[in-house]
């Protein structure tokens, strides 16, 4: 089963992936230089970045109590990884300005809105442990967080709710809530608190059986009876319609079942991310770029999500460190996802790079629902997965700098 299911991606528009090689963009100066300069533009008081807007691209900045509020500090992180991974030389102290960057988000550990994507809060403090594991005030930030989360975890649904409702027997759980559980290992590694880890397996388990549809699509949100635990509705909120698969989500699926495999060796979960990431590049398609929903009419024409464009490509990237994992190792699943991503991160580049913005990228969907649509943007996280693929194909020995 595993052969056929993997053979399916290498025929996709009947291209051979291994013909790809990296956009040099991905290690252009003109990363450091836009990134520098927003970090020493600070706002007082702090706000952060994350989206732009749609002609000049000029970042828009919120209050620190957002979702996105983490990954530009967590950027701040990636580019010292980059310095080192390529042994750049005058660079800026890109801790330092992480360090202070990621300070506005500390009063976020006590009291927040962002319901489940503490989570995404907690990314920067996750870097810092990367650096400094015995930072103290990180440490504090990710068992926080973790706190935070599993303080959301129904035992009679099996999942935590991401979306607080006005009534409570209504349990929201959306996808992109796959991306959030990894707070919840890194705390267990501080803590040995291991219920961390099986309210994160548990999560993964009710969102791979409800979530993800039999040919590999997935729904963004499944709502639960809170006191049965039984599904009472499927659907989406920012895809185009209840049974269409919204591509961001589908990229946080990708990436969220291939790291809860790296962190619990289980089988079903590399299963369902190959499965997602099948689906994901079947349904692609001839131009390669990735459209804001999979079955979204063509027209109007459908806007691209260089964001999920960038997510999926790096959750690619690390489905394809899985496969190397194996033993014996899985070199012909290795090969094939890192040669999607490769494309992937190509096409999107062509479409979407753009210099003369402060964003990296163009062409992101924030949503996609009028009158309120937010699409054709540079969006934050766009930016932190754009860079972060370009540091693991450094690591992973696929590109140089």
């Amino acid at each position: 089963m595993i052969a056929l299911l993997l053979v399916a991606p290498c025929l996709f528009l009947g291209v051979s992936y291994a013909q790809f090689t990296y956009p040099a963009q991905l290690y252009s100066p003109l990363i450091q230089q836009k990134i520098l300069k927003v970090a020493q533009s600070e706002p007082n008081p702090a706000q952060y970045p994350q989206y732009t807007d749609r002609v000049e691209g000029i970042w828009q900045y919120f209050a620190p109590d957002t979702w996105t509020t983490g990954f530009f500090p967590a950027t701040l992180y990636e580019l010292n990884t980059r310095a080192q991974l390529c042994g750049l030389r005058n660079q800026p102290d890109w801790v330092t300005m992480a360090r202070q960057w990621s300070a506005a988000e500390v009063p976020l550990e006590q009291n927040s809105t962002v319901g489940h994507d503490v989570g995404f809060l907690s990314f920067p403090f996750v870097h810092e442990l990367a650096i400094d594991p015995s930072n103290q005030s990180a440490i504090e930030a990710v068992n926080q967080f973790a706190t935070a989360l599993a303080a959301r975890f129904n035992p009679v649904v099996g999942c935590t709710r991401s979306w607080d409702t006005a009534d409570p027997t209504d349990f929201e759980v959306i996808i992109d809530n796959m991306m959030n559980l990894e707070v919840l290992f890194v705390s267990e590694s501080l803590t040995n608190n291991h219920t961390l880890r099986d309210i994160a397996i548990s999560h993964a388990n009710k969102t791979m059986e409800n979530h993800v549809r039999p040919d590999g699509s997935s729904f963004h949100v499944v709502e639960y009876n809170a006191t049965t635990g039984d599904v009472i509705w499927r659907g989406t909120a920012q895809g185009y319609a209840n049974n269409s698969t919204w591509t961001r989500g589908q990229a946080w699926g990708v990436y969220g079942f291939a790291n809860m495999f790296n962190h619990t060796g289980d089988m079903n979960y590399l299963e369902t991310s190959r499965r997602m990431a099948t689906y994901f590049l079947n349904n692609l398609p001839e131009n390669g770029i990735t459209p804001w929903d999979f079955d979204a009419p063509l027209v109007p024409p459908r806007p691209a999500d260089s964001s999920a464009a960038a997510i999926v490509a790096t959750g690619l990237l690390l489905l394809s460190r899985q496969e190397a994992s194996l033993k014996p190792s899985n070199t012909t699943g290795a090969d094939l996802w890192a040669s999607a991503a490769l494309k992937i991160l190509s096409d999107t580049t062509n479409l979407a790079w753009q210099p003369a913005w402060q964003s990296l990228l163009a062409n992101g969907t924030v949503n996609n629902h009028y009158p309120s649509a937010n699409n054709l943007t540079g969006i934050v996280y766009g930016d932190y997965y754009y860079i972060k693929a370009g540091n693991d194909l450094v690591t992973m020995g696929l590109s140089s700098c």
